[in-house]
């Protein structure tokens, strides 16, 4: 079922991706407006303060055509970036300058960590050593400060997408303020900057060159594909939390590649690359070359392909090279030097020990910021929110629910139907639904909604309606019960992952469901206008809380073990930047009943 959905989802993305654009007016715009967008998705609406940089060398390492300093700034107080500054010997006049981001490219000798941008040396010394200044500086996951980009791909901190939390927003800010640094030096040419590196480094150029329209060149290699590949055909997989945004406005990579026009940019990439297809590398070079054609600026995009799989090649290199001499340098100066490696690690190492104030480590914690318990509470401010950056994913209009019955049981004078209902395209689901036979019509509707630990219990459900004057019914979201994940934890990881992609989350779909399930109890002539109460524990308690924002005439809910916590809850899209679970049910109080179970009673 889920295979089937993805596809569905992707395919609406995909359709959508620039298909507003029509002119180069349509473009102008929408172009300011889709960067706050991603501003926004990168974590970094509103952007943090320019605080100083506190730029330190603490060395230098000569070579007969440029030195390296070693240095580090902090992007934010305590955030550290560590770097190699390469500059060339016998400068006159401002230099063109290189960004250079680094990939995942783990430089760790005798337990220490020297940071991959000494595993990308090279890159810097050959730019160097062709008259370009170039700065290369660490990741917060490899870097010597060594901090978290797996926090869902391995870590299990769903807390991200509640709180919008990205590590590429992190490594895209190190980049801005990277290029505030670099606009501090007299040697560099402020009108003249670029930026490239390969598969995590070409990821971060995307961001860096859609952000900050100082960088006047772009190279990004190996750094990007689209929606499809990620989500249909399984490479999310091979990439870690950096590669993305958090989706919240359901862009397809293509959008993010668009922002870099009318600028010179060269897309490269091989031809068999696992976690970069060709097939989605030429699908997204063709929705962006649409965009500079509307510039009439086809001649500043460019796409190289390569023989080969996902490495840092010398045929790769070349042309982007070319590419910044052409575009940044001015000229076609022969390529007659390899980019080769002339340091050892330890050279190039700018900390003997970490600072005491650092917060590179801990960064995922603390950034972006998030709402308190103290924080304003202004009601229907939160709903919108909730629905156009939490719930952005439901559907945008109601389809049918093609209600049916699909089985029937009775015992001892109680009547146990299952019926079968369509949540959105791609996704059905079951409920059951219990009462003594004769039972009076309006009889209360008990609804609860299960969670991964609550299997569907019919027996149960038999006895209670031998029990008690009201109607029972169960309902299992998607990825519970019929429509259960398998218990292999990379498959439940990866599929949540998928969801976010697509702007969503499994849970933020679940409470979808749990609307659904409503309209369809409401379409049961012994449902229609009788009093709804749902039930919910643990993660289905935060489910139905939700739900009952966005429905009418819930009678009462019950809540049993209700997360305290952003951590606790379940992952709902961007929802701790604006508001915490207990703001939650005080506004569900405002418009219903809401009783606090205790452990002894967590259903009807």
């Amino acid at each position: 079922m889920f295979a089937d959905y993805f596809k569905i989802e992707t395919k609406r993305l995909a359709d959508d991706c620039l298909a507003e654009i029509q002119v180069l007016e349509d473009w102008n715009v929408k172009k300011q407006v889709y960067r706050k967008q991603l501003h926004e998705m990168l974590g970094l609406d509103p952007m943090p303060e320019r605080t100083p940089l506190k730029a330190t060398v603490t060395g230098t390492v000569k070579h007969d055509e440029f030195e390296v300093r070693n240095l580090h700034f902090q992007s934010s107080p305590g955030l550290y970036v560590t770097g190699n500054l390469y500059v060339p010997k016998n400068l006159n006049k401002p230099a063109p300058t290189i960004l250079y981001v680094c990939g995942h490219g783990r430089v760790r000798i005798d337990g220490i960590d020297y940071g991959n941008k000494t595993h990308y040396q090279h890159h810097g010394a050959w730019f160097a050593r062709n008259g370009y200044v170039c700065l290369a500086i660490d990741t917060i996951q490899l870097g010597e400060l060594s901090g978290i980009h797996h926090g869902t791909y391995r870590h299990g901190m769903w807390w991200w997408n509640s709180r919008g939390y990205t590590p590429a927003g992190v490594e895209a800010w190190n980049c801005i303020r990277a290029l505030d640094y670099l606009e501090s030096l007299d040697f560099v040419d402020k009108d003249r900057l670029g930026v490239t590196g390969r598969s995590g480094g070409g990821a971060y150029s995307w961001w860096i060159a859609t952000l900050d329209e100082r960088i006047k060149v772009a190279a990004p290699v190996a750094g990007i594909t689209d929606l499809k590949n990620h989500v249909v055909d399984g490479v999310v997989e091979g990439h870690c939390d950096c590669m993305y945004h958090v989706n919240t406005y359901g862009w397809d990579f293509a959008q993010i590649a668009a922002l870099v026009a009318p600028r010179p940019l060269l897309i490269l990439n091989t031809d068999d690359d696992g976690i970069f297809p060709l097939d989605g590398v030429n699908r997204l070079f063709t929705k962006v070359r649409r965009i500079y054609e509307l510039h009439g600026k086809k001649s500043s995009l460019g796409l190289v392909i390569t023989p080969g799989g996902h490495g840092d090649s010398q045929e790769l290199r070349v042309p982007a090279f070319n590419w910044f001499n052409k575009h940044l340098k001015g000229g076609s100066t022969l390529i007659d030097k390899p980019a080769i490696k002339l340091f050892k690690p330890q050279q190039l190492k700018v900390f003997n020990d970490a600072p005491k104030n650092e917060r590179t480590t801990k960064i995922h914690e603390s950034f972006p910021l998030i709402a308190t318990d103290e924080s304003e509470a202004n009601g229907p401010e939160i709903i919108s929110r909730l629905r156009r950056k939490t719930f952005g994913g439901w559907p945008g209009r109601e389809g049918e629910l093609n209600l049916q019955k699909v089985s029937e049981t009775e015992r001892d004078g109680v009547r146990l139907t299952a019926y079968d209902f369509d949540s959105q395209a791609g996704i059905r689901l079951r409920m059951h639904v219990t009462h003594k036979i004769g039972l009076a019509k309006g009889a209360t509707v008990h609804m609860q909604v299960l969670n991964t630990n609550q299997a569907e219990d019919i027996a149960g459900q038999l006895e209670f309606g031998a029990g008690h004057l009201g109607v029972y019914v169960t309902l299992a979201p998607r990825g519970i019960g019929l429509t259960k994940l398998t218990q292999n934890e990379k498959h439940i990881t990866q599929t949540r992952r998928r969801f976010m992609l697509l702007g969503q989350t499994l849970a933020g779909q679940q409470v979808w469901d749990v609307r659904r399930c409503i309209r369809a109890l409401r379409t049961l002539e012994r449902c229609a206008g009788a009093p709804l109460e749902l039930w919910g524990t643990g993660d289905s308690a935060s489910l139905i809380t939700l739900a009952t924002l966005f429905e009418r005439d819930i009678h009462k809910i019950h809540l049993g073990d209700y997360p305290s916590t952003d951590k606790e809850q379940p992952d709902y899209l961007n929802i701790s930047r604006f508001t915490t679970p207990l703001q939650l049910i005080n506004l569900a109080k405002r418009k219903t009943e809401v009783v606090i179970l205790g452990k002894e009673k967590n259903n009807p």
